[in-house]
């Protein structure tokens, strides 16, 4: 019986759907990457998340390995020219959480227009300020989605109600005009948008795209959102694009470095600076989380394995 591992926290119809299909399944959440070379030779197929990168060390090893499952969207933990040279086809699943991205992307762009989670912070000091916590409407701004993947695109169906004009930049994508949508260039989008949402994946292209240049070449002092991955944006740039009142405010659910526990001196000092202010919300990677999508993305893989040749 071919067998399958799973690295990762996954709904239970996943290890289900994979037995119906003949497979045994071993579910090892807390393995290591050492662990995991020593395992791997004995799989033909392996569940991951983000948590370990399967490299080349591992791939080389993994010499029963037909296909590699990816909870989620980020590829980047995936050595994939290495698992090309192999014949491993590698899955991913945006489709499986990127409603979850979507609503999350507009509960902090909400929560920072109308100071949501700022007042209440201010509350719980004593404070009760009204004036000074006056909001701004969503209704009549201009959004541009950096990116219309699967994540962009739920978060421009979600804006659809609020009576906003999407200034939509793909640099892969053409011909997606139509509504409230408009295909759209990154520079219309530095010069006319009140908001700027990132659903870029991670790769050297992309690598600190939000950088110093980007954010000095903006001209409307944008809300900034960014929950894709941390990479995509240069935290000290977007520090300093803070300090200087480039933008407004900021919503990341992703950080360049996510393990606190490595964090250097620096790293610790600008997570603290973004912490400190009231026009920044940060969140754990919580985006795509939701327990909806925990069943959504266990449902795609399953059915993108269904189209893989079977002996």
């Amino acid at each position: 019986m071919p067998k399958v591992m799973i690295t990762a926290h996954a709904h239970p119809c996943l290890k289900e759907g994979l037995e119906h299909r003949g497979y045994q399944v071993d579910t090892l959440e807390k393995i290591s990457h050492q662990e995991l070379e020593e395992l791997i030779p004995a799989y033909e197929g392996l569940i991951v998340a983000s948590r370990i990168p399967i490299d080349k060390a591992i791939l080389l090893a993994a010499q029963s390995l037909k296909w590699i499952g990816r909870l989620g969207s980020g590829m980047e933990i995936i050595d994939l020219d290495q698992a090309s040279a192999q014949h491993v086809v590698c899955m991913s699943s945006p489709d499986g959480n990127c409603a979850s991205v979507g609503e999350h992307c507009l509960g902090m762009l909400l929560s920072l227009l109308h100071n949501i989670s700022s007042s209440r912070d201010e509350l719980r000091e004593g404070e009760w300020l009204r004036e000074a916590n006056r909001g701004f409407e969503l209704g009549g701004k201009t959004v541009g989605i950096i990116g219309l993947g699967h994540t962009g695109s739920a978060l421009a169906h979600l804006l659809s109600p609020f009576g906003v004009r999407v200034l939509a930049c793909d640099k892969y994508k053409t011909g997606f005009s139509g509504g409230h949508i408009v295909e759209s260039t990154l520079e219309a989008v530095q010069e006319s948008a009140d908001v700027i949402s990132f659903h870029l994946p991670l790769n050297d292209e992309t690598q600190h795209y939000a950088n110093e240049q980007f954010f000095s070449s903006l001209k409307k002092r944008p809300y900034f959102l960014n929950a894709s991955r941390g990479g995509v944006v240069d935290t000290a740039a977007l520090i300093n694009a803070l300090d200087q009142g480039l933008v407004a405010a900021a919503g990341l659910d992703v950080l360049e470095n996510e393990d606190l526990a490595s964090y250097s001196a620096q790293e610790s000092d600008m997570l603290q600076q973004l912490l400190r202010r009231r026009n920044v919300i940060v969140t754990p990677h919580i985006a795509g989380y939701s327990h909806e999508s925990l069943v959504k993305l266990a449902q795609s893989l399953l059915k993108k394995l269904d189209l893989l040749p079977r002996p």
